[in-house]
């Protein structure tokens, strides 16, 4: 009982080799978004917005630490909220221009887009999503919510996937219509006393904002357990973030990799993310108060959780997560 409870090193385990960590989503799944923003335009494509740190696009230490200006100007009565530049209800698309674009590993880049003014933030909240559009489907995405007069993307290049070739062929000052914010799971600190994240490739991106969200309140005491499926070493994004988050909150904090083509001395899981390795990290189903995240590509979904009903529905649990006996309110699908 006590080592489900405790954050440990799970032995590798050998299995079959996983495909879903870096599917291609599936135009279905496109059609359906399409469907839900109203059909007014040719294609679009929902994008969550990752919490970034500046760190992360200038190759720096990530920057966990609260805003302490902003804390002293509230003290002070001095505080001003900034514009959001994305407002939700009837505004409408946005037109944004492309700044940069920087190179993450083979197949991901961090694509900045100005926003309208400098002093602008993007509004997005923790867990939002924003909707895109061209004449083509297809992406995935990440943003920084307080950062001032930019917004950033985290885009994964994915083989016969229109968006996500439409951005990996963008040159500055290209532009690109975006619209939100579109909420998802609404955090509150200490909403869970432990939550755990099961994501495949890019499906990290909403993971790690509620590790940003978290990790950056001193008053959020929060656990988190990371379980995190990929292709190759260098396929696991964010992975500097993470070691940074398990070094500072090493009783908070702990993630587990699995990978399909580890590196020589590669120590933790490879293959799938199996039922015996969720069950040796994550806690029990009768501990109260825990909520399981799971974002990933169409084939880890109806893995792990079964797929979402419609973007605004869960639809029925299935899957791993069943088969270990968690129940569909502690399961949240993105």
């Amino acid at each position: 009982m006590i080592a489900r409870h405790a954050f440990r090193a799970v032995p590798p385990l050998q299995s079959g080799v996983r495909r879903y960590a870096t599917e291609t989503p599936s135009s279905g799944r496109v059609t359906r978004w399409i469907k839900y923003s109203g059909g007014a335009v040719a294609a679009s494509f929902v994008a969550y917005a990752i919490a970034y740190t500046t760190g992360l696009v200038e190759g720096k230490r990530p920057q966990l630490d609260p805003d302490l200006a902003k804390l002293q100007a509230i003290h002070k009565g001095e505080y001003k909220p900034p514009n959001k530049a994305f407002k939700g209800g009837d505004q409408g698309w946005l037109d944004l221009k492309l700044e940069s674009v920087r190179a993450l590993n083979h197949n991901t880049s961090i694509f900045r887009f100005k926003l309208p003014d400098e002093n602008d933030v993007s509004g997005l909240q923790i867990a939002s999503a924003l909707l895109t559009k061209y004449k083509g489907p297809e992406m995935e995405k990440v943003g920084l919510p307080d950062a001032k007069g930019y917004i950033d993307f985290m885009i994964k290049r994915y083989p016969n996937g229109p968006m996500s070739e439409h951005f990996h062929n963008m040159d500055p000052p290209q532009r690109l219509d975006f619209k939100g914010p579109i909420p998802k799971y609404q955090w509150e600190q200490n909403k869970h006393d432990h939550i755990c994240l099961i994501a495949g490739g890019t499906g990290i991106t909403p993971m790690f904002q509620l590790c940003r969200a978290i990790f950056s309140n001193p008053n959020d005491k929060t656990k988190v357990t990371l379980v995190f499926g990929n292709v190759a070493e260098e396929d696991i994004l964010l992975k500097r973030e993470f070691e940074e988050l398990e070094n500072t909150f090493p009783r908070r904090f702990k993630a587990f990799y699995m990978l399909d083509k580890p590196p020589p001395g590669w120590t933790q899981g490879t293959g799938y993310i199996s039922k015996e390795l969720l069950k040796q990290v994550l806690p029990e189903p009768k501990v109260e108060n825990i909520k399981l995240f799971v974002c990933g590509p169409p084939g880890m979904y109806k893995a792990i959780s079964g797929m979402k009903k419609s973007p605004s529905e869960q639809g029925e649990l299935s899957g791993l997560l069943k088969e270990l006996g968690y129940t569909e309110e502690q399961v949240y699908k993105f």
